[in-house]
């Protein structure tokens, strides 16, 4: 039997992962001042983010895995005082080719985020791990939508480098707190060797229909929401609106609200409604996109769609976890590294198609795009869930969760 999972050890990860997720976005609203201080062309100077989200998915693919064949309480606590040295070396070091290795590198341990996810879903009671989950996950978003703004007041204060030198302390004061809070737990080893843990990384996709349904969801509802996220600054910082970039920032804080909803997505998933609270937040996600239409002439219309379209994004998020986490309860870190690779992939596809399309078609061409997106998910969330009722009315003896 696992530990018990105490509310206050839930919060403290769910901090723990928004403050290492925070890091990989830290430098979207400093890339002007890094670009001046590193003697690095600002045409190239995306390079940062480039590298950093490389770094992250490399992690997620050799790193978080391991979480299923060592002790995730040393593994997190090893990459979160590494994290914190990579993010030191970044605010110190002057040689702008150290500091972009280093960037590659504070992408790499960011990862720390997932292997909590599969922690806490390994510590948690099956009737609780939803909403375990789902809290722990909303850290993380609230995290990503913060960092902007956190990085940004910090920066007009001392600048960019000061905002990873308090990243670092902030990274290190965790894993002081974690070192004492995280219940000792034997992790049973589910594969003989790393090399064989990688492989089966790829065979749970081959075993697991539920995963890769879950995941492509996760692809379309992340591409989607990238959709919006990567040109609501080119929208916002030319006329009508003219905004600065501190003051975009700040629209993140909208998001927050949807965030705070994923706990509650998680609980319906425990209570058996999982397929009706995708439905739900897929409907959610596609009806989103009328008031954010509107965002050139109303900034009420744009606040209501970009929580509306985090709640529903977060919703599924939660939900798909849950169930991926339930299939196969040996195989945590290696489920959740997988999940998150399509989560990643939808990301960099909507940023990319973003900025293509608002550059050739405007902001309702982004718009048209991010509905069909999301209509491409809700249409595959239909066909699934009748196919399983289908399935299920010929042959009694399904399992429901099958087709989930």
């Amino acid at each position: 039997m696992p530990p018990a999972l105490s509310q206050r050890v839930i919060w403290l990860f769910a901090v723990a992962c928004g403050v290492s997720v925070a890091n990989v976005y830290l430098a979207q609203p400093l890339l002007d001042s890094m670009a001046h201080d590193l003697a690095i062309d600002p045409a190239v100077i995306g390079i940062v983010m480039t590298l950093t989200q490389i770094g992250y998915a490399l992690g997620l693919i050799f790193i978080v895995p391991l979480g299923d064949l060592i002790d995730r309480r040393r593994l997190i606590l090893g990459q979160t005082v590494l994290s914190a040295i990579a993010l030191a070396v970044v605010g110190l070091v002057q040689n702008a080719v150290v500091v972009l290795i280093a960037l590659v590198a504070v992408g790499l341990l960011a990862v720390v985020v997932q292997v909590l996810v599969a922690f806490t879903a390994t510590l948690a009671a099956p009737a609780s791990r939803g909403r375990a989950v789902g809290t722990v996950t909303s850290g993380v978003v609230i995290g990503i939508l913060l960092a902007r703004v956190f990085a940004g007041a910090l920066a007009d204060f001392g600048g960019w480098r000061l905002v990873y030198l308090v990243s670092a302390g902030l990274m290190l004061s965790l894993a002081v707190l974690l070192n004492h809070a995280m219940p000792a737990h034997r992790q049973p080893r589910g594969a003989a060797s790393y090399t064989a843990l990688l492989r089966s990384t790829a065979m749970l996709f081959v075993e697991e229909p539920l995963l890769r349904l879950r995941a492509t969801f996760a692809l379309l509802t992340f591409a989607a929401m990238n959709v919006f996220w990567s040109s609501i600054v080119l929208l916002l910082s030319s006329p009508p609106w003219s905004l600065p970039h501190s003051a975009i920032g700040l629209l993140g804080l909208a998001g927050v609200a949807g965030a705070l909803a994923a706990s509650s997505a998680g609980r319906l998933a425990d209570r058996g409604f999982a397929t009706v609270v995708t439905g739900g937040a897929l409907i959610l996600m596609l009806a989103s996109w009328a008031p954010l239409a509107l965002a050139p002439s109303s900034m009420l219309a744009l606040i209501v769609g970009v929580i509306v379209i985090d709640l529903a994004v977060q919703a599924v998020h939660v939900t798909n976890q849950s169930l991926i986490f339930a299939a196969r309860p040996e195989a945590h870190s290696r489920l959740v590294g997988g999940y998150m690779v399509f989560y990643s992939i939808g990301s960099a596809c909507g940023s990319i198609s973003s900025t293509f399309i608002y550059a050739r078609a405007g902001w309702y061409g982004v718009c048209a795009l991010g509905a069909a997106i999301s209509a491409c998910a809700l249409v595959l969330w239909v066909f699934t869930t009748l196919r399983r009722r289908r399935s299920t009315s010929e042959c009694p003896g399904t399992p429901a969760t099958a087709g989930n």
